[in-house]
């Protein structure tokens, strides 16, 4: 579970830090090609990781029980949805390379505005798979919960007692 929030949090992290837009809420007039090949970069990374964190997981015994199976499902989406992210942030560098190059005010707009759709993608695709991999994680924790308060029942109330003599016991 403590992997599964550490992934959270690391895409999270990404989602808020990785912008496109300078502080007055404008795409940069040369926006930096390294920087957002870098974004596609690390979130490949991000995405290996959740893979590998649902490949674990589907290998673990929880697998077979029913809270482990809706566990699997969330890191299921939490995959698909991260795989889609580094080509967004791909696609929003290639533009970045194009659009200083671009003479026309009508190619650059459209430019600028497809930089923006496909870095915002990319960024809702991170938070979504971090929200796929908080509802996994809260699932198993409620799960573990549970088997926890049943195992400190089960210790609560002990072996069962023998069963009392029978009256009259055997009389020869």
């Amino acid at each position: 579970m403590g992997a599964l929030n550490a992934m959270k949090d690391k895409l999270l992290n990404a989602a808020r830090q990785w912008e496109l837009l300078d502080e007055n809420g404008h795409v940069p007039d040369t926006p930096s090609y390294t920087a957002l090949l870098q974004h596609a970069a690390d979130a490949q990374d991000l995405s290996r990781d959740v893979l590998r964190l649902t490949a674990d997981f589907a290998r673990s015994p929880h697998d077979t029980t029913r809270a482990g199976s809706t566990v699997l499902k969330h890191l299921g989406t939490a995959a698909t949805m991260s795989s889609h992210a580094a080509p967004h942030f791909t696609e929003t560098a290639e533009c970045a390379l194009t659009l200083p190059r671009s003479a026309d005010p009508t190619d650059r707009h459209y430019l600028a505005n497809r930089m923006v759709i496909d870095h915002a993608s990319a960024r809702a695709f991170l938070w979504r798979t971090s929200e796929s991999l908080r509802d996994g994680a809260k699932e198993l924790d409620d799960h573990l919960g549970f088997q926890r308060f049943l195992a400190t029942l089960t210790r609560q109330e002990g072996p069962p007692a023998p069963p009392p003599p029978r009256p009259g016991g055997r009389h020869r």
